[in-house]
């Protein structure tokens, strides 16, 4: 039907000339619908069609073989619901690969967790096949996406109860991602001058404070009246974000002729885990293994906080939903504000005894 056009491309994406010489694109896995992807490939328009495709509706191939009522049949049902398709794509992805992963996993008997029936889940089944996770992370996970299933098992009223329902996550004495402190900025600044790609992405990182899978599709489009203008992907959140002059003079010293100010050594956009992988080399270089990505979006509410603004307005850049995460992040640099305060009130009075 046409020659085909390329020879390096997204993974499951096939593309060909039609017989009007236009060239076409379509994602194509097993399993999955067909989607036709618009633009060309590695374009922002593409790559956010490719990710919707990478992380949409499975069609029901082969569910005559499924097993009916059983885990792997509820989960088909699962991803063409209304719930999941709500979801971020991230967590559309994420969600699928563990469900996906469990329908595999077998028990002492060798059968696949899969084919059990799902109106047979009880809790003590629940709380051991979490033991049975190798991080606490993992096993809560698998706890959050057994309750969804759960949860939809029960709106088709496959059962009558949720057996995930008085089963608790594990605890995990975390502070998370490790926030980014003044000197670790110092110190990957020193190691990758301005110019670099490395230097161009901590400034959109720290300057922004978005998700990584934002800041990789942002480029000149996004520019208008001084500020940046995006939609976050995760949450939709539409955002202006004023232009720091820092930034704003990075972006002007980086060579760049793409649609997007970060690129691949191939001259393509990142996807979000692809940057990800290359900002964790860019930190290991800089002697900052322990530092991430994510880490800077911590720094960023950090050195709001610490510039006095209020929760709202550190809200207003970083586009969190929910004051509490907010809090989380800024609660370090409040009780510093706040001990300088009372200290200065102690002294005061001191002074005037």
């Amino acid at each position: 039907m046409g020659q085909h056009l390329m020879r390096r491309a997204p993974k499951y994406v096939h593309g060909f000339m039609d017989r009007h010489g236009k060239p076409r694109f379509y994602f194509r896995r097993r399993g999955f619908k067909k989607v036709s992807l618009p633009g060309l490939p590695w374009s922002p328009d593409f790559m956010a069609a490719y990710e919707a495709a990478l992380a949409g509706q499975p069609l029901e191939i082969g569910s005559a073989r499924v097993k009916p009522g059983s885990i792997r049949a509820l989960s088909i049902s699962y991803f063409n619901s209304a719930d999941f398709r709500s979801l971020a794509m991230s967590t559309q992805s994420t969600y699928r690969n563990i469900i996906e992963r469990f329908c595999k996993e077998t028990d002492k008997e060798g059968g696949e967790y899969g084919d059990k029936d799902a109106a047979t889940l009880r809790p003590e089944y629940v709380v051991r096949l979490m033991s049975l996770r190798a991080t606490p992370h993992s096993a809560n996970g698998l706890r959050k996406v057994l309750r969804a299933l759960m949860k939809h098992a029960v709106e088709l009223g496959l059962r009558a109860d949720d057996p995930t329902r008085d089963v608790k996550a594990i605890r995990v004495k975390s502070e998370g991602y490790h926030s980014w402190t003044d000197a670790e900025i110092d110190q990957f600044e020193k190691k990758h001058l301005v110019g670099t790609s490395a230097r161009l992405a901590l400034a959109l990182l720290l300057y922004t404070g978005q998700r990584r899978s934002d800041v990789v599709l942002i480029g000149r489009q996004h520019i208008r009246d001084g500020s940046l203008h995006i939609r976050q992907v995760k949450t939709g959140v539409e955002l202006t974000i004023p232009i720091h002059p820092a930034l704003d003079a990075i972006i002007a010293d980086t060579p760049n002729e793409h649609l997007t100010f970060l690129t691949t050594t191939f001259g393509k956009p990142f996807t979000a885990a692809g940057f990800g992988n290359w900002f964790r080399e860019k930190c290991d270089a800089a002697n900052l293994p322990h530092c991430s990505a994510h880490g800077l979006r911590k720094a960023t509410a950090r050195m709001l906080a610490e510039a006095g603004c209020s929760e709202h307005e550190i809200g207003a850049i970083t586009g969190h939903a929910s004051l509490r995460e907010i809090v989380r992040y800024t609660k370090a640099a409040d009780q510093k504000r706040l001990a300088v305060a009372a200290m200065e009130k102690v002294k005061a009075r001191t002074s005037s005894g």
